[in-house]
């Protein structure tokens, strides 16, 4: 069969657990690699430049951070559209979205790098880069910012391949990436003797070979989504939408950056040096189960996306609801580690016992409301999924930064450096009833409506 076949039959027939764990599991698995690369990157860099290279990295996490937001502006949102389209089988809009996908993730790559080389001292001076590391900073993203254009053309078409059907093999290209990634690097570092600079050459060499199998796969006919030149031209009402609908998760990186330094001032303000370090072992460890709730989350868009378009409502819920169950149960089990033995899981990080003694305590005061966090995600991909675009933007923000950041200043005036520390689950708490009374009310709507109607028949459009 052909792809044109195939993909309306499996996410409007085949059972929802079973296609939620064809989606979900490459998603987690790619997810988790990249993390394990940004581990073993770091690695080499430490063992093959210096102790100041690994500072100088890490000032530049915020901008490459920043930089996929602007990726994932264009990729989610088009991600949505493909699948909606998919399920009312308009191939053609889709493939004109596949179009505008590689205009956008250009031409925003290409601006970015632009200001960003423009500005790239201050920039970094602004994340923290001090005299002693900014220039392996500056040498590191100059590599990666030049390469900035593939980095999000190669993402965006990743995910509209999971859109398109095919969740194996963007999980696949994800893992190649990483592993040309890892192969490469300690040549470049410690064969070639090119430094941090072994290390970004690595990184922006794998994508391009990823990319490079991409673009083949979408220039073969017989795809449901492939290239033409009459889709290679900007529809500005497709952009419009697409960069509507990529919005929520835009804002939610961007005001991750914003607020890691809101947290960092306060840590150094009441804790010192120790407390900041003991909060990025507590970020990576709480990141760990947040990568896995988003594999899920990718694995349950082009299901909901498409059952949407068909008016499928029914299947619609279940894959909710599903997801939901799942993403409960790992944020429960970062919960239990975090309560059973928080000494052993940041002791994975650093031998220095005061480090492990503040990152503990970090982790069991950060993870109190964690089992109500995969809910909260869960809730605003689903608007994000349906194209609901003014409550996936509200939720994705609202945690961040209309509960997170106050308590993280206010706080701390009576309770000092575990006022930020209690900061995190009293804003999960929160951001989960409100997540719960705007799903409780779309469910309400959604139960009046019965498989193939109309949602307008409602009187009023569900968003």
């Amino acid at each position: 069969m052909t792809g044109k076949e195939t993909i309306p039959v499996e996410l409007g027939t085949e059972p929802i657990g079973k296609l939620l764990k064809n989606y979900a599991v490459p998603a987690i698995i790619a997810m988790t690699a990249s993390s394990l690369y940004n581990i073993v990157d770091s690695i080499f860099i430490g063992q093959g430049v210096g102790p100041l290279a690994i500072a100088g990295l890490a000032v530049t996490f915020p901008l490459m951070n920043l930089s996929a937001a602007f990726g994932s502006l264009v990729g989610v949102g088009a991600t949505t559209m493909i699948s909606v389209l998919l399920g009312q089988r308009n191939y053609e809009a889709a493939n004109k979205v596949l179009g505008n996908v590689v205009i956008l993730n250009m031409v925003i790559g290409l601006l970015f790098m632009a200001v960003s080389l423009l500005f790239l001292d201050p920039i970094l001076k602004f994340f923290g880069a001090s005299e002693n590391t900014i220039g392996y900073a500056k040498e590191y993203m100059r590599i990666i910012l030049i390469g900035n254009a593939v980095t999000h053309l190669y993402l965006g078409l990743n995910s509209v391949l999971r859109a398109s059907g095919n969740p194996k093999f963007a999980m696949g290209l994800t893992i190649l990436s990483v592993l040309i990634n890892i192969a490469v690097a300690p040549v470049l570092i410690f064969v070639l003797d090119m430094g941090i600079s072994g290390a970004a050459i690595a990184t922006v060499f794998a994508q391009i070979v990823s990319l490079s199998l991409i673009i083949r796969y979408f220039c073969k006919k017989d795809r449901v989504l492939h290239f033409t030149r009459k889709i290679f031209r900007i529809d500005w009402r497709i952009a419009k939408d697409s960069l509507a609908i990529g919005l929520a998760p835009f804002l939610m990186n961007s005001a991750a950056c914003i607020v890691t330094l809101f947290i960092n001032q306060q840590l150094m303000r009441y804790g010192g040096d120790m407390a900041i370090g003991a909060y990025g072992i507590v970020n990576r460890i709480c990141f760990l189960f947040i990568m896995i709730i988003m594999g899920f989350n990718q694995g349950m868009q082009p299901i909901a996306g498409y059952n949407y378009g068909r008016r499928i409502y029914s299947r619609v819920k279940e894959v909710m609801w599903k997801t939901v169950k799942w993403a409960t149960g790992i944020s429960t089990c970062g919960f239990l580690i975090a309560l059973l033995i928080p000494e052993t899981a940041v002791s994975a990080f650093t031998n220095d016992d005061e480090l492990i003694g503040l990152a503990a305590k970090g982790l069991m005061m950060v993870t109190l409301a964690y089992p109500l966090v995969g809910f909260q995600m869960v809730a605003s991909n689903f608007f994000q999924c349906l194209g609901m675009v003014n409550k996936a933007i509200f939720l994705s923000m609202s945690r961040q930064l209309l509960f997170l950041i106050p308590c993280i200043y206010l706080l701390p005036l009576a309770f000092g450096n575990v006022g930020v520390w209690m900061s995190f689950p009293i804003a999960d708490f929160v951001a989960f009833v409100i997540a719960a009374v705007l799903m409780w009310d779309l469910l309400r709507k959604f139960s009046r409506l019965k498989d193939g109607d109309d949602p307008s028949s409602l009187g009023s459009k569900l968003s």
